[in-house]
């Protein structure tokens, strides 16, 4: 019964959201581009995929860029159940299932700099998918999250000091924490929140606070384990987890909103500029206003004509197949069909 309630209020809020979309002046002026460069993306990972459920290149052995890649498939709107990528979706979350250890950890192949990354990616994309699969997968799925909350929860509870309370790293033990890994976690905590788990307001509040110590007061930018190093792509995360967890319009998010329209500019050649792009795009979606206008426009400008004859996007950081799946996340921001980034409708969007 859950199950069908959580689908049709995914099915209410799909449908508000082609509406929104609409409204959304900027997204007006792109879609006629982004509808097809979407597309073929997808056709893309749809095409390389492999039978398992995994993709050739980097990582993509990892439970981390199946997971991305099934949230680029349903953030345009595609479903589990019916239509071209029932089975690549599919495909992505029996390989996300079948790598999760008896700890909870969802852990296979090469996975970076650690298996949390992955981790926290995976668990969210479970959670976002959680009530659109069919009873079998519903089942598998209602088992695995609980055990990869709890190690989650597990993680951040880990003794460390101060400044690295409330966060996570590499490791389900690791005794330090860093702002990358931290938002994935805090992302699939609050959306499993938000999905019905039993996840303590505590913990959220907690991770907001560690991100809160890694923002440059004056100038509003993100750190990774400071307050400065890596802002330019690190600023969006900031941003968009703080007004995603009750800080919208505060004084904190308008500073980080300020620091990304000083520097998105300068993205492009960064180690991380797909990191960032996605992070920024997500970020001033949520804030709204001449932030997202000024940052939407200049993306699609950007990086609408950095797409490959194949669909592709080609991260130098990590490869096509990663780079793919975040430009596919960023583009689709206005379609608003992933529940954990539905924006506050109070955002004045002519502001």
């Amino acid at each position: 019964m859950k199950a069908r309630i959580i689908s049709l209020a995914l099915c209410l809020t799909a449908s508000a959201g082609v509406a929104q979309e609409a409204a959304d002046p900027v997204f007006a002026e792109w879609r006629g581009r982004v509808d097809p460069a979407v597309e073929s993306a997808l056709e893309y990972l749809a095409r390389v995929q492999k039978s398992d459920g995994s993709f050739p290149e980097s990582y993509g052995d990892s439970t981390g860029i199946p997971a991305l890649a099934g949230m680029a498939f349903l953030s345009k709107g595609h479903l589990p159940t019916e239509g071209p990528y029932a089975q690549a979706l599919n495909r992505s979350i029996d390989f996300v299932l079948e790598n999760q250890e008896d700890s909870g950890l969802f852990q296979k192949g090469n996975a970076g700099s650690g298996p949390m990354y992955a981790h926290n990616i995976a668990t969210l994309f479970l959670s976002e998918v959680s009530g659109m699969v069919d009873p079998q997968r519903q089942k598998k799925i209602a088992e695995a999250l609980p055990p990869a909350l709890k190690l989650i929860l597990k993680a951040q509870a880990v003794r460390k000091d101060e400044r690295h309370q409330g966060g996570w790293r590499y490791h389900p033990g690791s005794s330090d924490s860093d702002t990358s890994c931290s938002g994935w976690a805090l992302m699939a905590l609050r959306s499993a929140k938000l999905n019905g788990a039993a996840v303590p307001d505590q913990a959220i509040a907690d991770a907001v606070g560690y991100l809160s110590r890694h923002q440059d007061e004056k100038e509003g930018a993100f750190g990774y384990m400071n307050r400065s190093d890596h802002a330019r792509s690190l600023t969006g995360m900031g941003l968009l987890c703080l007004e995603l967890c009750g800080k919208h319009g505060s004084p904190e998010t308008t500073k980080a909103a300020d620091y990304v329209m000083k520097t998105f500019r300068d993205l492009p050649g960064d180690q991380f500029e797909f990191y960032g792009n996605y992070y920024n795009a997500q970020g001033t979606f949520q804030i709204g206003g001449r932030y997202w206008s000024d940052y939407a426009n200049w993306m699609y400008e950007t990086y609408l004509k950095k797409q490959t004859d194949d669909g592709s996007w080609n991260s130098r950081e990590a490869g096509r197949i990663y780079g793919t799946c975040m430009m596919v996340l960023a583009f689709t921001v206005p379609y608003r069909q992933l529940p954990i980034y539905q924006r506050d409708e109070t955002v004045d969007e002519a502001e």
